[in-house]
């Protein structure tokens, strides 16, 4: 067996070659406008191949067929990619390799758009990012779910899927390297939100470990991958992979927070933007156009 002979898809998926050539194609374009880079260019390749790698290759075989890996592929997919491809804040080069007149036409209006921008502002509040990012890995290793999920192959794919798209957005929000704004969280709020995903990743993973009784019998059923490996061990194996790898993947997303956060202080950035913003909503109180009323005050801007 050869590298051909893994890179082959268990189940080919139509969708996941053009997502991730689509992203492909305008990251290389971008690229050349955009100033990318090398630390930044590996970062999300790195990403984009795990994606790859965890949804289309031979391994989806002993994804499905044992537990551990599966937990393996959502930490690859929920976690790890995800981290890697927002690390590298890939949106100018994204954006840059977009043509022009497409983004004119199609891009800025679709992002402009009332439902658009009410579901943006809803699943990237910091609350709700976190609920979602902690709230589907418990949804997804619910007995019942999962037992569902992996004998439905369109369900497997939607459950892969949300935790791609979630995984993409949680850690865009966390790892932002701006200040707010144009980022949506302020630096100090993206450390809380980081640290708030991680008790609930290791009390699940804790209790996965800690469990005396099988709890997905669904791999038994359909036939494990690998025999000598007993049920009971797969399971404490998965659930040290969400309660150890899984908890760690947090604990340095919050400390990259953590180094945003130092880096805009120490540049100033923070106090400039907290200036702005006063500014903005402050007039100096001998400002005759303060007391006056909005006629006379767009009287004397002309």
């Amino acid at each position: 067996m050869n590298l051909l002979y893994w890179l082959d898809p268990w189940e080919p998926s139509p969708t996941v070659v053009i997502a991730i050539a689509v992203a492909a194609i305008l990251f290389v374009r971008g690229q050349r406008h955009a100033r990318v880079t090398l630390a930044r260019r590996i970062a999300f390749w790195f990403g984009l191949s795990a994606l790859y790698i965890a949804l289309h290759t031979r391994l989806d075989y002993f994804f499905e067929h044992e537990f551990f890996m599966h937990r393996a592929q959502h930490l690859v997919l929920h976690h790890l990619g995800p981290f890697f491809i927002a690390l590298s804040y890939p949106g100018a080069a994204l954006r840059a390799g977009i043509p022009f007149r497409w983004r004119q036409r199609f891009v800025r209006p679709a992002l402009a758009a009332r439902p658009v921008r009410m579901a943006l502002d809803i699943v990237m509040h910091p609350v709700v990012a976190v609920t979602l990012f902690v709230g589907l890995i418990y949804f997804w290793l619910l007995s019942p779910i999962h037992f569902i999920a992996m004998l439905d192959w369109r369900l497997y794919r939607v459950m892969n899927w949300s935790m791609v798209i979630d995984g993409l957005l949680f850690w865009w929000l966390v790892l932002d390297p701006r200040p707010a704004p144009p980022a949506r969280l302020a630096p100090g709020k993206r450390v809380l939100v980081v640290i708030a995903a991680i008790p609930p990743q290791i009390v699940l993973g804790a209790f996965i470990f800690f469990t005396s009784h099988e709890l997905y019998p669904i791999y038994s059923i359909c036939g494990r991958a690998f025999t000598w490996l007993s049920p009971m061990r797969d399971q404490q194996i998965g659930g040290l992979l969400l309660w150890i790898p899984g908890s760690m993947m947090s604990v340095i997303g919050a400390l990259l927070a953590l180094r945003h956060w130092m880096r805009l202080s120490a540049r100033g950035r923070l106090k400039r933007v907290q200036h702005a913003q006063r500014a903005q909503h402050v007039q100096p109180a001998n400002d005759p156009r303060r007391d006056a009323s909005p006629a006379t005050q767009a009287e004397q801007r002309s």
